[in-house]
């Protein structure tokens, strides 16, 4: 009898880091002393990434070279907006090239990038940080739970 690979639906104990194609960890939690828990489907990770993990066996550590199109897009420019200041917490400093989470009128927040700050008005990015990046999608799945 084989051991269960991941299908959709299940509840996984992981460890992922994801990176630009040669580059330096954006996100990873190899080092955490626990892996990270997660429902496929639930939208902790992106279902472009979700795909990879179906029928990987538990114990296996994999490495996907992902285009952008397989994994964040291309950048979408009418997610470029330009917000008024008072769209910004007022008791923060902000600075170009920071990411800074807005909460949006239904109470979702989304995390933009400061592209430029001038007088009474910011723009910011909102496209996902690795949109138009090839990247690296390193996975283990530790245990299907």
């Amino acid at each position: 009898m084989s051991a269960r690979t991941v299908a959709m639906g299940d509840t996984l104990a992981l460890r992922y880091a994801l990176r630009p194609r040669g580059g330096d960890d954006i996100v990873s939690n190899f080092d955490d002393a626990e892996p990270e828990t997660l429902t496929l489907g639930d939208g902790t990770l992106a279902p472009m990434l979700e795909q990879w993990l179906i029928d990987l066996a538990p114990g296996e550590r994999h490495v996907f070279l992902l285009d952008p199109w397989q994994a964040f897009g291309a950048s979408q420019p009418d997610l470029v907006q330009t917000l008024p200041g008072t769209d910004l917490p007022a008791d923060m400093e902000f600075a170009v090239d920071q990411l800074v989470e807005f909460t949006m009128p239904n109470g979702q927040t989304l995390a933009g990038r400061i592209l430029e700050i001038g007088g009474d008005a910011v723009k910011v990015d909102f496209n996902h940080p690795l949109a138009d990046l090839s990247i690296e999608f390193e996975v283990e799945i530790v245990r299907i739970l």
